[in-house]
């Protein structure tokens, strides 16, 4: 069965709203009724789910959410999740590259780092999810391994983003190239500078533009240092 514009924009509010709402019924029938149309649910994930969870975090940011809150539309999130993502056929970002991502340490919130780690999972990167509550030491330890081109940190609460300035100086002492990219609630385009990060991302798509971009400058630094030697 097609799934026509009128019946694509239904399911897309219905995916949002479930979320915001918290009715997991809701959004678990609106997501098996996406996937029973044979459609690519990379849609419905982004523009539904994703969509209502973006709004949950304006309602959070403006106090009119709390945790629980959070919690239970992450609880809807997840249940459209484990239908959708199945059916979702994977993006050709045109760049590879290596991320990796993490929840600084004593920092239990996941949900944003989630969304993005899957955003770069189907745009092909190779993604190395370390998780949440990580500690510091960690995020240099996966890079040093792997040879990431960027590291991802996510942090939900002011006294844990504190942790991302250490683990930026630990990573610039060893790999003054990698690139940093630092996200979450409490994240703003002054706290990159002071932090010395090179980016944050206001949501996924962003997350994934600027990743591309911070790939493509390190494979130009990359072929003028070959080109010198």
């Amino acid at each position: 069965m097609a799934l026509d514009s009128a019946k694509k924009e239904e399911l897309l509010k219905r995916l949002a709203q479930g979320v915001v709402e918290f009715e997991d019924d809701e959004v678990r029938e609106a997501a098996q009724e996406w996937v029973d149309t044979g459609e690519d649910t990379y849609d419905a994930i982004f523009d539904g789910l994703v969509s209502g969870m973006e709004e949950v975090g304006k309602l959070f940011s403006a106090q009119e959410y709390f945790v629980p809150e959070m919690l239970m539309a992450a609880d809807s999130l997840y249940i459209g999740l484990d239908i959708l993502k199945p059916q979702m056929k994977p993006r050709d970002s045109g760049v590879k590259g290596a991320v990796v991502i993490g929840t600084v340490q004593g920092d239990v919130h996941d949900i944003g780092k989630n969304i993005v780690k899957m955003m770069f999972d189907v745009a092909g990167f190779n993604v190395y999810d370390l998780g949440r509550d990580v500690p510091l030491e960690d995020f240099l330890k996966k890079q040093l391994e792997t040879n990431s081109d960027i590291v991802c940190l996510s942090a939900m609460m002011t006294t844990t983003m504190m942790g991302m300035p250490k683990v930026i100086e630990m990573i610039r002492a060893k790999n003054p190239n990698c690139k940093i990219m630092i996200g979450g609630a409490p994240i703003t385009d002054d706290i990159v500078g002071k932090f010395g990060a090179d980016a944050t991302a206001k949501d996924a798509s962003n997350a994934l533009e600027e990743a591309v971009k911070m790939v493509v400058s390190l494979r130009e630094i990359q072929k003028e240092a070959n080109a010198k030697s």
